[in-house]
């Protein structure tokens, strides 16, 4: 079991980079654009202990809460403050706003393409048994991580999807399974279960291709498509629950506790992989360590990233939106209007944030187990 101590170190720090991260892109955008940036703090906004530095006018500080960071551009309100935000032009401002979400997404990029890069890329015609649970059928009739799979009642299957496609017509039923156990051919006879949960599958393996390593360009591509796939199911999300594609309670937003008890989960996953990767005998075949922490942190990024371009006043994507008249009809809506309507926003968000961390607490999200 892991300490809920280093889980709440790994969920800090993880966080943390994010929000930095997030504000380094629209630092860096600021700097580009020749707009002032005040101060890069460390930490939420609260009671600052220290100036670390100071570089060409930012004053880089730490504040009393660790959790992220922010930047406070100046003038960012006040369009008669010459040199700062509000003041300069809606393409530069445009910019400033777009490069914080842009450097969570490639953040996510470089993650998954870390990913791809260590764990190689699938090579389908063979089935590999990746993951074996325990006091499964297939653990009971004597089957090892790294088995290959070569047929299935004498059926030949190179697919995974075929594969479970037989082992799901033959429920309750003793199957016979060809398996190539360090290039030796042997037959184990074992019973897929129609009682065993769906998540643990019917025989409670893990099946996937075998893998080789994969190219530069593979493995960037790769995360390019990850990151965009993922970032199209977000925002999918509200069109899938409104057709009823996927469940309210699949859907429910999770503040600070549910983001935790996903690294607690994905956490525990890694350093047990890992620790069975140690303790295994000298010979022995055994699963690969898992990335979990790392892939929660590319989801993590992304969502981060997305959901700072939502068309929501007080986020990003809705100070974006504010430029836009000015750009495409070259009149700006008045600086009190926006303020407005951004203070009355983040009001909002701050209680919906609230209401979100009370819930997790009052009704825990049931976080899957990878």
């Amino acid at each position: 079991m892991v300490s809920g101590f280093v889980t709440l170190i790994i969920f800090i720090l993880a966080l943390s980079v994010m929000i930095i991260v997030h504000e380094l892109g629209h630092f860096i955008a600021a700097r580009w654009a020749g707009i002032e940036v005040e101060e890069f703090g460390l930490g939420l906004p609260s009671v600052k202990l220290a100036t670390l530095f100071t570089w060409k006018g930012t004053e880089f500080t730490i504040h009393a809460l660790p959790l992220g960071g922010f930047i406070r551009p100046k003038g960012e309100n006040d369009p008669n403050v010459p040199g700062g935000l509000a003041s300069a032009s809606p393409w530069k401002r445009l910019v400033v706003l777009f490069a914080g979400p842009l450097m969570n997404l490639i953040t996510a990029v470089i993650v998954f393409s870390f990913l791809v890069a260590s764990e190689g890329v699938p090579v389908p015609g063979s089935i590999k048994i990746d993951a074996i649970t325990e006091n499964s059928p297939a653990e009971i009739a004597g089957m090892e991580t790294g088995d290959v799979l070569l047929a299935i009642n004498g059926e030949r299957v190179s697919e995974v999807e075929s594969a479970i496609a037989l082992i799901q017509a033959n429920l309750d039923k003793p199957v016979e399974l060809l398996i190539d156990r360090n290039g030796e051919e042997i037959m184990i006879t074992a019973t897929p279960l129609s009682s065993r949960l769906k998540s643990e599958g019917a025989l409670g393996v893990g099946l996937t291709y075998p893998t080789r390593p994969a190219t530069f360009y593979e493995s960037v591509s790769s995360g390019v498509m990850i990151t965009g796939l993922q970032a199209a199911t977000i925002v999918y999300l509200p069109i899938a629950l409104i057709q009823g594609v996927i469940a309210p309670e699949d859907a429910r937003i999770i503040g600070f506790k549910g983001i935790f008890d996903m690294f607690d989960v994905a956490v525990e996953e890694d350093l047990s992989s890992r620790q069975e990767a140690v303790t295994a005998p000298a010979g022995a075949s055994s699963s690969r360590p898992t990335n979990w922490t790392l892939n929660l942190i590319g989801v993590l990024s992304i969502s981060l990233g997305v959901m700072n371009l939502l068309p929501i006043p007080a986020l990003d994507g809705g100070r974006i939106l504010f430029t836009l008249p000015e750009i495409l009809f070259k009149k700006r809506v008045p600086m009190e209007w926006e303020n407005r309507v951004n203070g009355i926003a983040m009001l909002l968000l701050i209680g919906l944030l609230l209401f979100v961390n009370v819930m997790d607490f009052v009704n825990p999200a049931q976080i899957p187990r990878p």
